[in-house]
């Protein structure tokens, strides 16, 4: 068994988180059920697998963007209190 993650295929790449996320959970309930056959269950894991790294994907990118927009508003805080102090002081 390979130990690299296989890649996310090009109909799920391009799902929205939600889009993901919903049809992930749909994959969930029909394997819960235990009704399916054995090719049918192996087949909605692997694309279960591929919809759980499409949602890890989104979610990495707005935890970056979260992150971005912090340092920033850091940034742009640290920059006031230096502009505030330079004009308190003249």
């Amino acid at each position: 068994m390979s130990t690299q993650q296989e890649p996310v295929p090009s109909d799920v790449q391009s799902l929205s988180y939600e889009a993901a996320r919903d049809e992930l959970v749909r994959v969930v309930a029909e394997l819960e059920q235990g009704s399916a056959t054995l090719e049918r269950s192996l087949a909605l894991w692997e694309r279960g697998e591929s919809l759980a790294a499409r949602c890890e994907e989104w979610l990495v990118g707005a935890r970056a963007r979260l992150d971005a927009a912090r340092a920033a508003s850091a940034d742009a805080d640290r920059a006031q209190a230096a502009g505030d102090q330079d004009g308190a002081v003249r």
